[in-house]
């Protein structure tokens, strides 16, 4: 692919966008960036890559600028935009991140997609390979974009990505020669308009590969496992339910790894450190990334029994008072709140809300009368999920992370959790889910610091 003289527009410019303009320019590409923010929100990056030639349009995106170039670019998050629709029905390209990356790319690419548990799933299969001595390199939203290996690859390189429906929308030729589909269900409405859309584009990573390649899927999933009939790939599939004839699933508490009359034992499910039965699938998931990719058992075994799981995950953050206080600010559908619910099996207090992505928030009644004494509303989609909820269990409405944590406290007992699982995204209060999560813990350690952190 030749991108010396053209007109190349990069939609959005965080670390992705970034990481495209210097691959570009390094390619004779002429480059624009078209920003929402201003461009004192850029801070000096803007003035440094003006310096390199790049163009920048701020605080709105032109409608005659996406219909100028020669190819556009978006970065994750930009793909819907109304401009690079129109751009499109109008014949400029449109390539997402990875589709670039991947036409330039040495080695092989392991792609992981999926509603919920992409990072976990994606961070595990990484530690196990690095562990088991293969050059293994984290890739795509969780790690370094994909298109920042490209330079370093190598032949030998396994590139394990973390691959979002945003960059499945503009893929070509894109396949992985691994795929691993999680799971499927509401998410992202906001952006795709329908669930079939939010669908058809995550189906992509698998229904994109070829016989060569394999596809892994939770075959517990019935969106996800019903596609086993429909890709080309090699099928693996995984489940915590039945066995299998190929791929991981559970038998008599133990995790079965199996292909045709090739079987392995890997460990017993309670050695999982990490909680949840969301968890033993991702677990499932990661564990065939590195069985067929050739790591040994016994450093797989190993790799997962140290897996402390990642920031913002269920993360037990403190006891307070002889209450449990689990940060899952990543749980930002439904159903990730309902998977953090079904974790726990004691009292809980759920502090739930934020910007809504046009979920279904009537999803939550049945889960939230198990074990839900009261929730906590935070976010401008605080009164959405009060009238979603009503008549189910007790709720109040806080207008901080601080407030949202006291009221949660109180409304809890001796023995009980309180869970931020807000089933919703951070960006009407906090700039990411990482923030979000670190001012519940900061709010919760000074609950601890204080008098009000007691209970009688």
């Amino acid at each position: 692919m030749n991108l010396a003289g053209k007109n190349v527009l990069i939609v959005g410019f965080g670390k992705t966008g970034e990481a495209l303009a210097g691959f570009l320019l390094r390619r004779g590409a002429r480059v624009t960036v078209s920003e929402i923010r201003e461009e004192a929100a850029l801070g000096r990056k803007a003035a440094l890559w003006k310096r390199r030639s790049v163009l920048f349009e701020t605080g709105r995106h032109l409608p005659l600028t996406f219909l100028k170039a020669d190819l556009i670019i978006p970065s994750p998050g930009a793909a819907a935009l109304p401009e690079i629709r129109a751009a499109e029905k109008a014949g400029v390209p449109v390539l997402s991140e990875i589709e670039l990356a991947a036409r330039f790319l040495k080695g092989r690419i392991v792609g992981i997609t999926g509603t919920n548990g992409k990072s976990t799933t994606v961070t595990l299969a990484h530690k196990i390979l690095k562990e088991a001595g293969y050059p293994s390199r984290l890739a795509g939203n969780i790690g370094t974009p994909l298109i920042s290996w490209v330079e370093k690859s190598r032949d030998n390189h396994i590139h394990i990505t973390e691959i979002s429906s945003f960059q499945l929308e503009h893929i070509d030729t894109f396949r992985p020669s691994v795929s691993v589909f999680l799971n499927l269900s509401q998410n992202h409405l906001d952006w795709h308009g329908t669930f079939e859309e939010y669908s058809r584009a995550k189906k992509r990573l698998v229904l994109n590969q070829g016989p060569d390649d394999i596809a892994i899927l939770n075959a517990d999933d019935r969106l996800v496992g019903g596609l086993a009939g429909r890709v080309r790939a090699r099928v693996y599939l995984f489940s915590r339910r039945r066995p299998v004839r190929r791929g991981g699933f559970l038998k008599d508490g133990w995790i079965i790894l199996r292909d045709g009359d090739k079987e392995k034992t890997l460990m017993r499910a309670g050695e999982i450190p990490l909680p949840g039965l969301h968890n033993l699938e991702n677990v499932l998931a990661a564990a065939l990334v590195g069985w067929i990719l050739g790591a040994d058992v016994r450093t797989m075994r190993s790799s997962i029994r140290t897996f402390s799981g990642l920031e913002h995950r269920l993360e037990n953050v403190l006891s307070v008072g002889g209450v449990e206080f689990i940060n899952d600010s990543k749980a930002t559908t439904v159903d990730a709140t309902i998977k953090a619910l079904q974790s726990y099996d004691r009292g809980t207090v759920l502090i739930l809300g934020g910007r809504d992505k046009g979920a279904d928030f009537r999803l939550l009644r049945r889960p939230l009368k198990k074990t839900v004494k009261q929730v906590v509303l935070l976010g401008e989609s605080a009164d959405k999920i009060a009238t979603a909820l009503r008549g189910i269990v007790p709720s109040a409405k806080a207008v901080s992370m601080g407030e949202a944590v006291r009221l949660a406290f109180a409304a809890a007992g001796r023995g009980d959790i309180v869970l931020l699982a807000p089933a919703c995204t951070s960006f009407d209060m906090f700039r990411n889910f990482e923030a979000r999560g670190r001012a519940f813990k900061r709010e919760v350690r000074k609950l601890s610091a204080s008098p009000r952190g007691k209970k009688t």
